[in-house]
């Protein structure tokens, strides 16, 4: 029986998972240095060991509200094909392994909004939705700036 093993994360009231491949490390939420003209959910950038990290409020991009201010915050950092990424969640609750059986496939793969929802497990006493952090570097407004920021910033 095979398994994926993700990182849980709660945003507004949802369990949401992270493959744990792509999960770098999970850090309490910094100085933010904001970059100016980029959509709200763009805190702006965290160094974390010494590298520059955009992070997203993914509250924000899912509910339309921070979760800057809560306390259980927590950055989940992502490493992606395309670069690092911080993802700024309510609470990061816990490393499950969850069999691929209880893995359902999702129609809502094709609305452009959650398109980087790739899966839900459909657990005993709860639901989480799976997220394909490739995909979701690759469908979020303003990404491309970011990279394009990053670079020069890189280059200085």
């Amino acid at each position: 029986m095979t398994s994926i093993k993700v990182v849980v994360f709660r945003c507004g009231n949802e369990d949401y998972a992270i493959p744990v491949e792509h999960v770098v490390s999970i850090e309490k939420l910094e100085q933010v240095n904001p970059i100016p003209h980029l959509p709200n959910y763009f805190l702006g950038l965290m160094k974390i060991r010494g590298e520059l990290v955009p992070i997203v409020d993914f509250e924000q991009i899912l509910y339309g509200r921070s979760a800057s201010s809560d306390e259980q915050v927590r950055v989940i950092v992502l490493q992606t094909e395309e670069m690092f990424i911080g993802l700024l969640v309510l609470e990061a609750k816990e490393i499950l392994d969850i069999a691929n059986e209880d893995l359902k496939q999702i129609g809502l793969v094709n609305y452009s909004k959650t398109q980087y929802f790739s899966s839900v497990a459909n657990l005993e006493n709860r639901v989480i939705t799976i997220i394909d952090p490739s995909i979701l570097v690759r469908t979020i407004d303003g990404i491309k700036e970011i990279q394009t920021y990053l670079e020069s910033v890189e280059a200085e």
